[in-house]
C-alpha cells in the first residue's frame, strides 16, 4: 500500500505580542517546558505534536477565528477551569457535541483561540 503524501498534523502556531511572556504562560498552561526557545520561535512538544509561538508582526488587533486546533484532554472541564485561572478567557464553554464527545474553546492572553476536545472515539495509530 502506498504511503499517503499527507502525514498528519505536526504543528499549530500561535502568534503572540510578547514571546517571552507567552513562553512562560504556555509552559504553565500545558504543563511542559519548551524544547526550542529562541527570540523568533518557541516550540513545545505536546503529546507528540508541536505547539509553536511566533512573534506577531504588523498591526495588533482582534484575531479572527479561522482554524481551531483542538488539544486532546481526558477531563475537559478540569482543564478548561485551570486555563481560566491562568488568565485565559471563555470563548465556548465545554459542551457535548454528540455521544461522549465534548469540545470547548478559550482565548489565551494574546487573543489566540485554544481548542480542547474530549474524544474517546479517536485513537492515535501506533
Amino acid at each position: 500500500m502506498k504511503k499517503p503524501s499527507i502525514l498528519g498534523l505536526r504543528t499549530t502556531i500561535y502568534k503572540v505580542n510578547d514571546i517571552q511572556k507567552a513562553r512562560h504562560w504556555y509552559a504553565k498552561a500545558f504543563e511542559t517546558k519548551a524544547y526550542f526557545d529562541e527570540t523568533y520561535y518557541v516550540g513545545f512538544n505536546i503529546g507528540g505534536y508541536e505547539l509553536g509561538l511566533q512573534p506577531e508582526e504588523g498591526l495588533k488587533g482582534e484575531k479572527i477565528e479561522s482554524v481551531v486546533s483542538y488539544w486532546g484532554v481526558d477531563k475537559i472541564q478540569e482543564v478548561y477551569d485551570r486555563l481560566i485561572t491562568l488568565g485565559a478567557t471563555e470563548n465556548e464553554k465545554p459542551y457535548n457535541t454528540g455521544g461522549e464527545m465534548m469540545t470547548a474553546t478559550l482565548k489565551d492572553p494574546y487573543g489566540n483561540v485554544i481548542g480542547l476536545i474530549y474524544n474517546p472515539y479517536f485513537k492515535l495509530s501506533e
